[in-house]
């Protein structure tokens, strides 16, 4: 079982000031920076071999990409050591983005120590990584020979999400499923989970917990832990921990509904569509509800 520490960044300062404030607790031990959003497809194991044994300062992971404009990109020398860093460049100088995943030495402290915020009022760590090469420190940069996904939207979620059902679900049926309903393909249900006149359609997982009835989940859908579905058809979608959808008498699909939240149809009148939307969301209506 994993232990996990969670050190809490009051206000989004950057990415060097996450890890400058992260020092007492990584003190002098070398570590590996992960951005949250990112998925990859390479063990990281043999980098982190190469950055031990070649006792690098830093190791970069870097992708080709289509729209290098688009990215944090990286010149490299032939001898694989890094060059310079520039973000979003107009003409860059090759198409290796960065993916977002870093291995340091405890050298890069010094280097956030002596850099200024940049001109949007954060601590930038492409200026700590570029700080220590203008110091001829050893830094050097791998390409990833898989894929690279950054769910930080909800259509690259979803697409994340219909990569790793493909590439890693295997069956396992562990809830409770009754003589009504069917589960066809590559799916997999947690224990303590309930399936009643439902129809399962994979590559689809459902987690602990659930309750389904009356439902049709077609392929690339999530369910997670202590989801509620009722007369609901989903395809090709996320449903995050402990939501609710009820009485949905139209297919969602395409759709990533966050934790605990709840979707019905209201009886009451006048008919309306009455909602609850938090920030940053986008609620699409097409034709009659």
């Amino acid at each position: 079982m994993a232990s996990i520490t969670y050190i809490t960044q009051e206000k989004p300062a950057g990415l060097a000031h996450a890890v400058k404030i992260a020092q007492p607790f990584l003190g002098d031990s070398p570590f590996v920076m992960y951005l949250g959003v990112i998925l990859i497809k390479d063990d990281l194991e043999g980098f982190l071999t190469k950055f031990t044994l070649e006792e690098l300062d830093a190791l970069v992971l870097l992708r080709e990409v289509e729209n290098p404009s688009a990215f944090g990109v990286a010149k490299v020398a032939r001898d694989g050591r890094l060059m310079e860093l520039v973000e979003k460049p107009a003409v860059p100088p090759s198409n290796l983005a960065l993916v977002g995943v870093y291995f340091f030495s405890p050298l890069i402290h010094q280097a956030i120590a002596n850099i200024q915020p940049s001109a949007r009022g954060e601590l930038e760590i492409t200026d700590a990584i570029q700080y220590l090469v203008a110091r001829a420190a050893n830094v050097q940069a791998n390409q990833l020979s898989g894929w690279w996904l950054d769910t930080g939207k909800k259509d690259d979620l979803l697409e994340a999400n219909r990569i790793i059902l493909d590439s890693y679900l295997t069956t396992v049926v562990e809830g409770e499923v009754d003589a009504q309903s069917q589960v066809i393909g590559r799916v997999s249900i947690g224990a303590g989970s309930r399936l009643v006149n439902c129809t399962v359609r994979g590559p689809v997982t459902i987690g602990r917990d659930c309750y389904l009835e009356n439902c049709f989940v077609g392929p690339y859908s999530s369910v997670s832990d202590g989801v509620t579905l009722i007369d609901t058809d989903i395809d090709h979608s996320v449903i995050l921990q402990g939501a609710k959808v009820v009485n949905i008498h139209q297919r969602v699909v395409d759709s990533l509904i966050g934790q605990r939240a709840c979707l019905g149809v209201a009886e009451r009148r006048p008919k309306a569509l009455r909602f609850m939307v938090g920030d940053d969301c986008q609620v699409e209506l097409i034709g009659s509800v």
